[in-house]
């Protein structure tokens, strides 16, 4: 009789974005001001948003004329983002036209984007990916 074989380990937790650990507070919001790659621009305020993980297709980065019409293309698959519930929590952001139900989030100051995403069916759910934004 042969020994039993050890169970196979558990698969490990899902990695965290690099650096995102000095990103979230114990609460799950943003400790640094969350700003636009491009030129700077304030988009949120530390403690607007919260960590969320969700699995979003975001057209590839461009001005936001460019962004609605390219939205039926490719683009990248996103998964870490701040979650912001109240749109009047942005200090800048604009939107580019309705994408069948879909709105994209863009600087409002360079119209860099997309930054995010919001669902018109979901009046209360805003998506920046951390990924699309810098910190300070």
């Amino acid at each position: 009789m042969e020994p039993a074989a050890a169970p196979p380990p558990s698969p490990p937790p899902p990695a965290a974005a690099p650096g995102s650990a000095e990103l979230v507070c114990a609460q799950g919001r943003n400790l640094k001001a969350v700003l636009c790659q491009r030129c700077g621009s304030r988009v949120l305020l530390p403690g607007a948003a919260t960590f969320a993980r969700r699995e979003l297709l975001l057209p590839a980065m461009r001005k936001k004329a460019a962004a609605a019409a390219a939205a039926g293309g490719g683009g990248d698959l996103v998964r870490e983002h701040w979650l912001v519930h109240d749109m009047f929590s942005f200090e800048n952001v604009g939107f580019t036209r309705d994408v069948g139900n879909v709105k994209f989030l863009v600087c409002a100051d360079c119209e860099a984007g997309p930054i995010g995403w919001h669902c018109l069916d979901d009046k209360d759910s805003f998506y920046v990916a951390l990924e699309r934004v810098a910190h300070e």
